[in-house]
């Protein structure tokens, strides 16, 4: 075990490009590390083409402005009174500098920072964030931040389908809900038209929810009918300064499922987003082969 986690209970990997995206994204960072006694890991990627080596990626394309960015984030980690490691690497793509670095810290989480462009043949959310979202082993968390979040976060929403990345949404909603004393709508939309739960079966999947909710008060719980659920809950946001949810199933990173609810929400949302991928040791093919 890397030597990184010897005093905390585990490590978020926060990947930073420039000082406004490291800035939005440490909002949440800090937010989480704090409520879990997480160390933040800052890692700066410098992408290295092949004509070049490695070693001399360093030399060549490292700026002193990236040093300073990685710096100035550090010292916002440290003034938080959170533990914090930086460390820059050089690799031959963003998203494999950033799962080498998962894998060679045995961080916990991932944060990364979406700017919502719109999608691309092949590619929803960026090149190198779909291919985080598929291959790092560990849960991974993604955060629109097209625009600042409010300061203090006064309202949370955490959209309930029970999902199986649910578990993580719930937690990184809480952690963002006790560090500001922010107030938690859970909402559950219900198709009227071949609904997958009955009211009375909703209704308990609500309240389930909301006893995850440690020391979150007040939390409240919203059963709405609608057969146009990504449009529901996008209209949701609009009167809540973050929301949160757990990935749709089946992944997030399959061309055939752009569309699913969270792609959708995260990107049409009012405000901040917060999209939720709990890591699966099991994958999806031998998970099958044993059903």
């Amino acid at each position: 075990m890397s030597d990184l986690r010897s005093d905390v209970d585990g490590t978020l990997l926060v990947p930073v490009a420039n000082p406004e995206t490291a800035d939005r994204q440490l909002d949440t960072a800090l937010d989480i590390a704090t409520d879990r006694s997480y160390r933040i890991l800052l890692v700066y990627i410098v992408e290295v083409p092949s004509q070049l080596s490695l070693q001399d990626g360093r030399r060549y394309l490292l700026e002193d402005e990236d040093e300073q960015m990685l710096a100035d984030a550090t010292a916002r980690v440290e003034a938080a009174g959170v533990p914090v490691d930086k460390r820059i690497r050089m690799a031959r793509g963003i998203s494999t500098g950033i799962i080498g670095a998962a894998e060679k810290y045995d961080v916990d989480a991932i944060l990364m920072g979406w700017r919502g462009r719109p999608p691309r043949q092949d590619v929803i959310l960026g090149n190198y964030i779909d291919r985080v979202l598929r291959d790092a082993e560990c849960d991974v968390l993604v955060k629109r931040i097209q625009r600042p979040r409010p300061d203090p976060v006064d309202t949370v929403l955490v959209p309930v389908a029970g999902g199986p990345h649910e578990g993580l949404a719930i937690e990184t909603a809480a952690s963002i809900a006790r560090r500001n004393d922010a107030a938690v709508t859970l909402l559950h939309v219900r198709e009227s038209v071949d609904p997958e739960r009955t009211r009375d079966e909703a209704k308990s999947l609500l309240a389930e929810t909301a006893a995850d909710f440690d020391d979150v008060q007040p939390v409240e719980r919203k059963l709405v009918e609608n057969d146009n659920v990504e449009a529901t809950i996008t209209d949701w946001t609009s009167e809540h300064d973050v929301t949160v949810l757990g990935v749709s199933r089946g992944g997030l990173v399959q061309r055939a499922l752009l569309g699913t609810t969270s792609e959708a929400v995260g990107r049409h949302a009012a405000n901040t987003v917060v999209l939720a991928k709990r890591h699966d040791p099991v994958p999806s093919r031998l998970r099958r082969l044993f059903s």
